[in-house]
């Protein structure tokens, strides 16, 4: 079976190069960036200005390869890549909850970036905490590190010899 997405936009943000962004969106709280939807989606856009916030998928359009272990950010030892919210997966699809700033036109002006600069968006989802209510969640091998998060920033162990993800 073939799969097939088609990007609906792309994203600006200031992040120009991999090594030192914020690894999620809860490490950059203040940092705005602007999705811009292409034109022939322009009008899948309506309504979404009365979200706060938005789950923004993308495809990690620099990533290639992947192993079913990886050393994680936030840890050193290998975790299985399903545990991990690392960029080089079998289908490179990123997943980050965004703050909806203002709608004009086709573009959306949003905060909490954690996105290279240029990356595909595949689609765009309202964040709805109705929806998404789990009562006691478990966060596995984070339990006592995911209060790094707002300090901890890309580095290299997930850039591969030609520059890639």
């Amino acid at each position: 079976m073939e799969i097939k997405y088609h990007p609906v936009g792309i994203i600006h943000s200031p992040h120009k190069k991999l090594e030192g962004m914020p690894i999620q969106s809860g490490g950059c709280n203040e940092i705005e960036g602007e999705i811009e939807i292409f034109p022939e989606y322009r009008e899948c856009l309506k309504d979404i200005g009365g979200f706060s916030h938005i789950y923004v998928l993308y495809h990690f359009h620099k990533s290639s390869g992947w192993k079913s272990e990886v050393i994680p950010f936030l840890d050193n030892q290998p975790r299985g890549l399903f545990s991990t919210r690392a960029p080089r997966r079998p289908n490179p699809i990123g997943l980050s909850v965004m703050e909806v700033l203002t709608v004009f036109e086709n573009k959306v002006r949003v905060k909490n970036v954690d996105v290279l600069d240029g990356t595909p968006i595949l689609d765009i989802k309202p964040y709805i905490p109705q929806f998404e209510n789990v009562a006691n969640p478990k966060i596995g091998w984070l339990a006592n590190k995911a209060q790094n998060v707002p300090s901890t920033h890309a580095d290299d162990r997930f850039i591969d010899e030609k520059g890639r993800q």
